[in-house]
């Protein structure tokens, strides 16, 4: 017998007020739609167990991308922030003692930004525990389920990052 979710009855009643509705469609978006909501609502209360905010452990986690040592226009690039903003994320993050500012090794004017080993711990230590939930919920597939899984929202993912047809207009390949 197969198990219905809550998106299959979310379907199942708005099929009757929108008969032009692709079920299939509707799953996949809403499914996407309530994973990432739960995954954030888990990110949320496991931060708040490491006495970090979402937009602290956002910097580390870029930081922590760049092997530990970037700097502050790099991070404001990879974080999608204006530099000035990074600027206060950083004086916050250092006198919790999770990153040091150093001189740049190319350029005496800038300032290259470096995770501590307290950082780099309290970081790793956050991943790990947000990573468990996202393997328990993965764990639902096998591995090659996975990879497909993988490959498929790679290809939904690169039609998101064109951008959208103007709308009456249909899109002609390039």
């Amino acid at each position: 017998m197969e198990r219905h979710d809550w998106t299959d009855g979310h379907v199942d009643r708005w099929l009757p007020v929108l008969p032009s509705l692709d079920p299939d469609v509707e799953s996949v978006v809403t499914r996407a739609s309530r994973l990432t909501r739960h995954l954030r609502r888990v990110k949320e209360r496991y931060l708040t167990d490491f006495e970090f905010q979402r937009h602290e452990f956002d910097t580390l986690h870029a930081l922590a991308g760049r092997r530990g040592r970037a700097t502050p226009s790099e991070l404001a690039a990879d974080l999608d922030l204006a530099p000035a903003s990074v600027t206060a994320r950083l004086d916050a993050l250092a006198r919790r003692g999770f990153v040091r500012r150093l001189p740049s090794d190319t350029d005496r004017r800038r300032v290259d930004l470096e995770l501590t080993e307290t950082g780099h711990a309290a970081w790793l230590d956050a991943m790990q525990t947000l990573g468990h939930e996202e393997q328990r919920l993965l764990d639902a597939l096998d591995p090659d389920e996975r990879r497909t899984l993988a490959d498929l929202l790679r290809r939904v993912m690169l039609a998101a990052e064109q951008p959208p047809a103007e709308p009456g207009r249909s899109r002609q390949p390039i």
